[in-house]
């Protein structure tokens, strides 16, 4: 077994306290004798979503000997409000204790630097590995399993129950639920029950439950997420963690899988073909629009298509970078498109890790992407007035009004917005909505889906606008200090054990490097092999974002083995700098291993 390094693990700190542990506190010398893996993660984020369920099966296979605990690192600023935390561990079921960190207190002692990021902790109270991104539970696994063998020898490893205490459920008729729409003919809602992974008919009085679909169980849905009509009059719904489209016929209560493998896409996979043979990635939100069904693919940063007809998907929009860039759709960027609206000639795009208001239209014999309201991932706020400076706070939603006009459930500032294009002015339409999700019009009402109050609020849509005092924020996390001039990008990257890099068809290893503003990067962006590279940064800009995507594949190093198993690790990294003649000369990204 190869020598590790031997870091002493800094204590979990996290002014929120602990949550699914039955109000007992720990600290790491509470742990020892367990292998701990510790989760950085914050709820908006897809990415850390995924890692959720990739940890399901290694929680549950070792739970003797690991605990995993969930530090959570807010982004927002209503990520740090602590029934915010409650909220969401129940929301996407974790079944782990989870520590409220909203300071980023133990963030800052593991220099961590993406959501998400998992550190492993030894029975001895040592850092024995970290890894950001998604791919990463294989790698985990094995090292598990190492450090089992290693201290039950040495009389260091204890086993036994964990300290997991699940919270008692509640009785409503919707839990968490995500989007709804309204049935034609009987003017009943359906809304997909996200936590309770059903889809539930409602009478228009959004309350008396008329039947549910799905069994809420491993077959069905699982947690799924946005609807629409098709022409015919079934329901294309977004089966979001299942990476599948499904299509649900209201008359003869019928479900069928139309789009999607049930496996996650992973870079390097089709892009488009037959749709039932091509995996999808947390498809979040649909729409019919231009003949199509559109999808928000929030876990690629992507829009794609659905044709019912010729029964295939493709890429549409978005290179799977994330961040905010407009042009062409096979140009732009977007991060996390979670909500659609077909309006006409333009399709509206509620961008939430941008906190953007999106738009596609045609652009002569394709599709442009422009933005109508929000700057980029890290500025967000509650700001009405003019487009070009009104902020957003992670919308989810979106729903085209008769006027011409938007409206945005602007999820994370519990409110209902409204953009109106022709005047190019945002307002707000109603505040004290908990976490809308989407909003669907009844006549001159709009219902609107309060997901963390697990129900639909119908509101009249009001002739003026509630004044709200204006808020700004940035992301808390702290800008990393770099010298202007020559830095050094290092993208640490250590095959799991057992493993070698996968080089049968070509390199293994991809890293791709842009800058917020470009003029950021005078020289080192665009793409190339090698996870190691010299930036050059321009001394007349303060301050920016380093845009970094790394990618590299493993396989299993047995040369008797012709088919070997392989895996692909990835992750995406925005580095807020501030260029200071006293900051570093090397930035190291930890993919997986540890920085030596």
């Amino acid at each position: 077994m190869a020598t590790r390094a031997r870091v002493r693990a800094p204590e979990l700190i996290g002014k929120g306290g602990w949550l699914n542990t039955g109000d007992q506190e720990y600290t790491l010398a509470d742990l020892r004798g367990r292998i701990v893996i510790l989760d950085f993660w914050t709820f908006c984020c897809i990415n850390c979503l995924h890692v959720l369920d990739e940890l399901r099966e290694l929680e549950e296979k070792h739970r003797d000997t690991v605990v995993i605990i969930g530090v959570h690192s807010p982004k927002f600023v209503h990520e740090a409000e602590h029934q915010a935390v409650v909220d969401a561990v129940e929301r996407y079921q974790v079944h782990h204790p989870v520590l409220d960190d909203p300071e980023l207190a133990t963030w800052k002692q593991y220099a961590v630097r993406a959501w998400p990021t998992l550190v492993v902790i030894d029975p001895e109270g040592y850092i024995v590995g970290q890894h950001a991104g998604e791919g990463h539970a294989h790698a985990i696994a094995k090292l598990v399993e190492e450090l089992e063998a290693e201290h039950e020898t040495k009389g260091t490893l204890r086993r036994g129950d964990g300290p997991y205490v699940p919270p008692e459920p509640e009785a409503t008729d919707l839990r968490f639920p995500g989007k709804a729409l309204v049935l034609p003919g009987s003017g009943n809602f359906l809304v997909s029950d996200s936590t309770r992974h059903q889809l539930v008919e409602l009478e228009p009085d959004g309350e008396t439950v008329v039947r549910r679909i799905g069994d809420g169980g491993s077959g069905g849905f699982k947690e799924p997420q946005g609807l629409a009509l098709l022409p015919d009059g079934r329901v294309i719904v977004a089966d979001t963690v299942n990476h599948a489209l499904r299509v649900f016929d209201p008359e003869t209560g019928s479900v069928e899988r139309v789009a999607g493998t049930g496996r996650q896409w992973w870079q390097g996979s089709p892009t488009s073909g037959p749709a039932l043979e091509v995996d999808l990635s947390s498809p979040w939100d649909v729409a019919w629009w231009q003949g199509k069904v559109w999808i928000a693919m929030a876990g690629v940063h992507q829009l794609w298509t659905y044709d019912p007809e010729a029964g295939t998907v493709e890429v549409a929009a978005g290179t799977t970078q994330e961040g905010l860039v407009d042009g062409p759709a096979a140009e732009a960027w977007f991060a996390q498109p979670s909500g659609l609206a077909a309006d006409g000639d333009r399709l509206w795009v509620a961008d939430s890790e941008n906190s953007a208001l999106r738009y596609v239209a045609r652009d002569g014999s394709g599709y442009a992407v422009g933005t109508a309201v929000g700057t980029g991932l890290f500025d967000f706020g509650h700001r009405d007035g003019e487009a070009g400076q009104a902020l957003l706070q992670h919308p989810l939603g979106v729903t085209a009004l008769p006027d011409g006009s938007v409206a945005v459930s602007d999820t994370y500032n519990h409110a209902l917005r409204r953009y109106d294009p022709a005047s190019g002015e945002v307002t707000t339409l109603a505040t004290d909505l908990r976490e809308p999700s989407g909003a669907v019009l009844v006549g001159d009402d709009i219902v609107v889906v309060e997901s963390a109050r697990h129900r639909l609020t119908r509101l009249r849509l009001p002739e003026s606008a509630v004044r709200v005092d204006a808020v700004a924020h940035r992301t808390q996390r702290a800008a990393t200090e770099v010298a202007p001039g020559a830095l050094r990008l290092d993208v640490v990257f250590q095959a799991p054990s057992g493993q070698k890099l996968d080089t049968r068809y070509g390199p293994s290893t991809r890293l791709i490097v842009s800058s917020t503003p470009a003029e950021l990067l005078v020289s080192g962006d665009g793409t190339g092999t090698d996870l190691s590279r010299d930036l050059t940064l321009n001394p007349s800009v303060a301050e920016g974002v380093l845009h970094v995507s790394a990618m590299a594949a493993s396989c299993d190093d047995d040369p008797a083995n012709e088919y070997p198993a392989c895996h692909v690790h990835q992750q995406d990294w925005g580095v807020p700098v501030r260029l200071t003649a006293e900051g570093a000369t090397r930035l190291p990204l930890v993919l997986a291993g540890l920085d030596g």
